[in-house]
């Protein structure tokens, strides 16, 4: 069935500008020149958070930090071995995705880790990356309290993902 959703939705779209009599080619035109526009505004914030993402990782930092806060992981019961996936998350998404891999290449799709691994993927959001694309979009300058919220909400998944891991394995 969804093979068949996006030429259907197509199919649709044609259909109601044809019963329109609107000059699709127009509107086809114009939404193209919107995308353009919205992504020259957020071509800059990408290229920052990636080149931030890749500075922290490749010069050691985002280690360093990792294993200097096993002993707080440890304490709310989350495997210090995800200290990385944890740490990078918030910011990228394919990064955290090749940490997880990573890790679950390490020690086994089955195991406590590979398992915690998945659902912390699963249940946590690109923090940085999806308020820079939301507020970028929407002209917002000041974030005030999203990202304090937002970082408290993916702690809170990471802390509730190693917790349903450990009940259920």
């Amino acid at each position: 069935m969804t093979d068949y959703l996006v030429p259907l939705l197509l199919l649709l779209a044609c259909v109601m500008v044809l019963r329109k009599k609107e000059n699709s080619h127009q509107i086809l035109l114009q939404g193209a020149a919107d995308g353009l526009k919205l992504l020259l505004t957020l071509v800059p914030t990408f290229v920052l958070l990636m080149t931030a993402v890749t500075a922290l990782r490749a010069s050691g930092a985002v280690e360093i930090i990792g294993k200097s806060l096993s002993p707080v992981f440890r304490f709310f019961g989350i495997p210090p071995e995800t200290a990385l996936l944890v740490l990078i998350r918030p910011f990228s998404g394919s990064a955290a995705l090749a940490v997880g891999a990573e890790l679950i290449a390490e020690h086994g799709v089955d195991s406590l880790i590979g398992r915690t691994v998945a659902v912390m993927l699963g249940s946590t959001e690109t923090t940085f990356y999806t308020v820079s694309v939301y507020f970028g979009a929407a002209g917002i300058q000041k974030s005030r309290y999203t990202i304090p919220a937002a970082l408290i909400a993916d702690f809170t998944g990471f802390f509730i993902a190693s917790l349903t891991v450990r009940l259920l394995m």
